[in-house]
């Protein structure tokens, strides 16, 4: 689909405001309410409707090219004046009739005015409006037939013209913002269609790669582990009574409640997240025994907050992995959470052997498919593609290149909540 040119960049016209059959339906209906000719034109002072209630007077005069002329400046003049104004211009045309212009504004610009009138009013009221080009009555001396023609002219007075003056400027005002409102939500609909198209070429593709990712982490927490937690259990229940069995037991199956259900566009709050973590980690202290050692510090406002779910467990794995396993003497972990700005940062860190600084680079590198015998880097990649593909390229995955020794993950989310959900101050 080509791209729709829109006007937001460019001088509007009267056309791409309104619909022109309706704007000749409403200068007929006020011509015909107030019994004064009228005509909306352009910028340039041409017409763009067909005229209401012209006076034979006024159409015969015009066939004079010389008053003719007279005529179209006494237009172009008054629409000047309006703009000028920023109000309705009356004035006393060449052929002794009053007239009116309303200036029509969209979005600062003049596109164009309703030019109105061709009315009598008495002589002491017309004395105190200026003249329109070319500053004086035409002499219709000879002119019989139009001097009748005049006469037949609606007579009013200067109150009821300056009344129906108000009543077109704001007419003319509120049709305005009311159809620029319209034109602004169909351009908005237009980038909003590119926009969509554009998501939906890439979103066959986005989709499959997300459940692909998805599936991957949920196959983090692998079978070998399963078997060791169950051979663990298994121990437990035959050397001692039943409470840290039943905690085992009870700890292992709300870790594997979480994880069977969900799906891959599935949020959960900070707190199911951690409370995840702690289940995790509590059966691999079982496991690990002395070898490790943990601690959590969640600041309490951020409970609430949404992230995708299994997004921490990736790398409390790693840090077991890679820092306990890999360590004759085991390894403490520690998860915390904080906020930075308005946004969070999750950070998970180990005293480990840490990372070196250009396999950091690589395991963030998403054109790079290097991975380590155990796979540290699936888990690592998948989850910052994560991050970024729901909240943007300023969220995601980072490490903490100054500390000396150990891995610090951090993990930055927008600070989002379910609506009603937000900490009380």
């Amino acid at each position: 689909m080509a791209k729709t040119q829109t006007k937001s960049s460019s001088i509007l016209s009267i056309s791409d405001v309104f619909d022109m059959e309706v704007l000749q339906k409403i200068q007929d209906a006020f011509s015909a309410a107030t019994g004064v000719a009228a005509i909306i034109v352009d910028y340039k002072g041409n017409p763009v409707l067909e005229y209401s209630n012209f006076t034979d007077f006024c159409t015969n005069i015009r066939k004079i090219p010389e008053c003719y002329e007279h005529c179209m400046r006494s237009d172009a003049d008054g629409g000047i004046e309006s703009v000028r104004t920023g109000k309705p211009a009356i004035y006393v045309c060449h052929g002794g009739l009053v007239d009116m212009a309303v200036p029509i504004m969209a979005k600062g610009n003049y596109i164009g005015a309703i030019l109105a009138g061709q009315v009598q009013i008495p002589k002491e009221e017309m004395a105190k409006l200026p003249m329109g080009s070319p500053g004086k009555l035409t002499n219709l001396y000879g002119r019989q037939d139009l001097a009748r023609m005049r006469s037949q002219v609606t007579m009013t007075t200067l109150e009821r013209v300056q009344a129906a003056a108000d009543l077109l400027f704001t007419i003319a005002n509120y049709l305005v913002e009311r159809q620029l409102i319209v034109v602004m939500q169909r351009e908005l609909n237009e980038a909003n269609m590119e926009l969509m198209e554009e998501i939906n070429r890439r979103s066959d593709m986005e989709s499959a790669l997300q459940k692909a990712n998805l599936k991957a982490l949920q196959a983090q927490i692998n079978p070998h582990f399963f078997f060791n937690v169950l051979n663990t259990i298994g121990r437990l229940a035959m050397i001692e009574g039943a409470n840290q069995t039943q905690d085992m037991v009870y700890r292992f199956s709300d870790l594997l409640r979480y994880t069977m259900r969900r799906d891959e566009n599935d949020f959960v709050t900070l707190q199911e997240e951690i409370r995840h973590v702690r289940n995790y980690l509590h059966i691999q202290k079982v496991r690990q025994g002395d070898r490790l050692t943990y601690d959590f510090d969640i600041s309490k406002e951020l409970k609430t907050v949404l992230c995708p779910f299994m997004s921490i467990q990736p790398f409390v794995e790693n840090a077991i992995k890679y820092a306990v396993e890999a360590r004759e003497n085991g390894a403490h972990i520690s998860v915390s959470a904080h906020l930075s700005g308005n946004d969070v940062e999750i950070h998970v860190i180990d005293n480990g052997v840490g990372i070196a600084s250009e396999r950091i680079d690589e395991l963030l590198d998403e054109e790079r498919h290097i991975e380590s015998k155990k796979g540290m880097g699936i888990g690592i990649r998948n989850t910052n593609k994560r991050l970024k593909y729901y909240y943007g390229p300023d969220y995601g995955v980072t490490f903490n290149k100054n500390i000396t020794s150990g891995t610090d993950v951090i993990i930055t989310i927008p600070q989002k909540r379910m609506p009603g959900t937000a900490p009380k101050k």
